[in-house]
Parts: structure tokens; C-alpha cells; sequence
């Protein structure tokens, strides 16, 4: 496992993406890149440049997007003051709908760059003034992993418009005020659930920092992301057990067998979630690659640490049996539940397109999903804005 990290760390540096140690401690750079949440300005002009020539894959990603839900310009915002969300979101008192205007604010702004089309431009910014107008609190039980998802979309939407329109967004501020005051501190703590709650709350919360230049909370949210990370994700060079979150108090065997849904076997890229569902674990792995992406734009490329190993191997191990490799008797009992989701591009292409690692499974399955979509939740378009793209 460490000659696999020494190697990803040298051929990234090899390919000019490293500015900081990849070992070095989370920090946030001295100036943050924008557009720099999850998607880059290289990478946008990249996805770009293949619509315009009608290459594939981008060229039928962007008509799928196109065609959806969420690209409508006669779109109609439907902003609450308080989202009220409990377990499974039920109830669901503005829970879908702020995902999805989040998601349609993100997609317009893709839309945007890509055609230049300003209608595109303004939509996005009405779904955002919309929300940062009304919107106050979250609440119930599911409140921090609401805000988590849509506090994932929201920068990313923000950072393209921002960034790259060059129109006029007169309530910047007002939202950016909404992100500080109603999302990060619902998120900024983290969570003890499991661990894609927390993951998809750094993601959202490290975004966040990127749009506010906060880098005092892009600090603090990176350190809880990289314990999580290794904690949700096992190699063999953690031991026999599982890494763990200290303020979980996972201090015997089988209290982390339990969190670990009874699995008792660790094998590398194992999930904490993989014998709950490969959904939820999707979800967590998603996060993971968002993450690795920020802060790549932001000079600290993660896919050399143990971060990007934990990713190679996670997408590796789930990917073989979501393609339908039976389940061994050792591995939840014999029995999964599959559904991962469009959530292999992202880590697929820095880690195999742009780093060289053989993943054959996980680029089966991403080929096989391809154009990857949207879940509805906080993942869009990914074969779009990272399919095979260098930049």
C-alpha cells in the first residue's frame, strides 16, 4: 500500500498538479482558485470545447442534462424559512425541494458556461436569491445531512456564476451570508451517524469556505474530512481493526464491528456502509471525490495521500460486485445490497485517467453508466465535468 501512494504521489507530481506536499496537514491556500468547488475553470473549458466539436461522451452528458428537470428555464423556486426534514426525509416540508432547486441552480450555471446562453445565467441566480431571501433554518432529524446535500450544490452553483458570468448578481452577498449563517453551522461540528452523514457535511462545508474564503472553517472541515475519510474507508495498513472518530468512543472490537453493520472480516476499500447498502456508500464515496477535487483546485492534492488510496480501493471493491461478482460468504453474510449510484467518474478520472492506476472494474462500471446523471440528492452531471478530462 505504500509503494501504491508513493507512486500515485510521484506521478502526480510528474503531471504538475502537486503545489503542496500531499502529506502535508490540511490548510487552506494562501488564495483561494475560483470557480474552484469540486469543478475547475480548466476543466469547465475542457467539457466545453467537446460540446461545442459534438464529441463523446460530453456531447450526449450535456443533452441529458439538458433535458432534464432541472435545466427548465421556467423553473419556479420554491424557497422555505425553515426546511423541516426528518429520518428518510419524513416529513418532507421543503426537503426535496431545496435539493433540487440546489441541483437546478448548479445545472443552470453549467448550462450558462457552456452555451452562453444568459438566460442560463439568470435562472441560476433567481434559484439562489430565492432561497438566501427566505430561508432560516433547518430542522428535525435529518437537518444536518439536508443541509450537508444542499449545502454541497449551492457553492458550486455560486462559484460559476461569480466567477464566470459577467452580468450583474446584486444579492451575492445575501446568499453568501445565507451560506455562513443558516448552512455552516448546522454542519460544521460533523456528525457521529454514519459516516456518509459527516462526509457529505465536510464536503458541503468545505465548499462552502471556498465560496466564503474562510479558511479558518476550510481548515476545520478539512481535518474532520481526512479523519472520516480514514475511518470510513479500511486498508490493511490500519490493522487489524478499522480506523475510528475519536468522539465515538469505538474503543473495543465489537462495539466496531457493530458500527461496522456486523461485518467482521476488513479487507482494503471495505466501507463502514458496505454491508448497510451500496447506496449510502455511494453517497460516502461521492463525498470522498468531491472533496479530493476542491482541494486539488486548491493546491493540495489528496489523491497521493492515503485518501486517494482508501478511494482507488473503495470504488475497486464495490464496484466488482455491482457488476455483479457474487458476494463471498465472509462479506455481509454473502448477501448485498447494490444500487452505488452515478458516482464513479469523479475519483475514475483523477485516479486512473490522470494518475494511471489500473481500475478495471471501476472503469467498467463507469463506461456501463455513462452519461452518469444526477441522484437527486447532491450528485449532477459528472460525466459532463469529469469524464476523461485532463485539466
Amino acid at each position: 500500500m505504500r509503494r501504491t501512494a508513493l507512486l500515485a504521489a510521484s506521478a502526480a507530481l510528474v503531471a504538475g498538479v502537486l503545489t503542496r506536499p500531499a502529506d502535508a496537514a490540511p490548510g487552506a491556500p494562501a488564495a483561494f482558485v475560483h470557480p474552484g468547488v469540486t469543478v475547475s475553470q480548466g476543466q469547465l473549458d475542457f467539457a466545453r470545447s467537446k460540446v461545442t466539436a459534438g464529441a463523446q461522451p460530453w456531447k450526449g452528458a450535456f443533452d441529458q442534462m439538458r433535458a432534464s428537470k432541472y435545466a427548465d428555464l421556467n423553473r419556479v423556486p420554491r424557497p422555505r424559512a425553515v426546511v423541516e426534514c426528518g429520518s428518510y426525509s419524513k416529513p418532507d416540508n421543503g426537503c426535496t425541494d431545496e435539493r433540487e432547486d440546489a441541483i437546478a441552480a448548479y445545472t443552470q450555471a453549467l448550462a450558462w458556461y457552456i452555451t452562453r446562453d444568459e438566460r442560463h445565467a439568470r435562472k441560476a441566480i433567481e434559484l439562489m436569491d430565492a432561497w438566501s431571501a427566505v430561508i432560516r433554518d433547518h430542522t428535525n432529524s435529518n437537518a444536518p445531512l439536508q443541509t450537508g446535500w444542499a449545502g454541497s450544490s449551492w457553492p458550486r452553483a455560486a462559484e460559476i456564476i461569480k466567477h464566470t458570468y459577467p452580468g450583474t448578481w446584486t444579492n451575492s452577498g445575501r446568499f453568501a451570508a445565507m451560506l455562513r449563517d443558516v448552512y455552516l453551522p448546522e454542519i460544521i461540528n460533523g456528525s457521529n451517524s454514519n459516516g456518509n452523514w459527516e462526509l457529505s457535511m465536510m464536503e458541503a462545508a468545505v465548499g462552502i469556505s471556498v465560496f466564503l474564503e474562510d479558511k479558518a472553517s476550510y481548515d476545520r472541515a478539512m481535518a474532520k474530512f481526512r479523519t472520516r475519510t480514514a475511518a470510513y474507508l479500511y486498508l490493511e495498513s490500519d490493522g487489524a481493526l478499522p480506523k475510528t472518530v475519536p468522539s465515538q468512543n469505538l474503543d473495543t472490537r465489537d462495539k466496531i464491528v457493530t458500527y461496522w453493520q456486523g461485518q467482521s472480516t476488513f479487507v482494503n476499500g471495505l466501507s463502514q456502509e458496505t454491508c448497510r447498502d451500496f447506496t449510502h456508500t455511494g453517497y460516502g464515496l461521492s463525498a470522498i471525490s468531491h472533496v479530493a477535487e476542491t482541494s486539488r483546485i486548491q493546491g493540495q492534492d489528496l489523491y497521493g495521500t492515503d485518501v486517494g488510496e482508501r478511494l482507488r480501493n473503495g470504488l475497486g471493491l464495490h464496484a466488482r460486485y455491482q457488476l455483479g461478482t457474487a458476494a463471498p460468504s465472509w462479506l455481509c453474510g454473502g448477501s448485498l445490497k447494490l444500487g452505488l449510484g452515478p458516482v464513479t467518474e469523479v475519483g475514475h478520472n483523477a485516479l486512473a485517467h490522470r494518475l494511471g492506476h489500473a481500475m478495471t472494474n471501476t472503469g467498467t462500471l463507469t463506461l456501463r453508466g455513462r452519461p452518469a446523471g444526477s441522484n437527486n440528492l447532491f450528485v449532477a452531471w459528472e460525466t459532463l465535468t469529469h469524464g476523461d478530462n485532463p485539466a
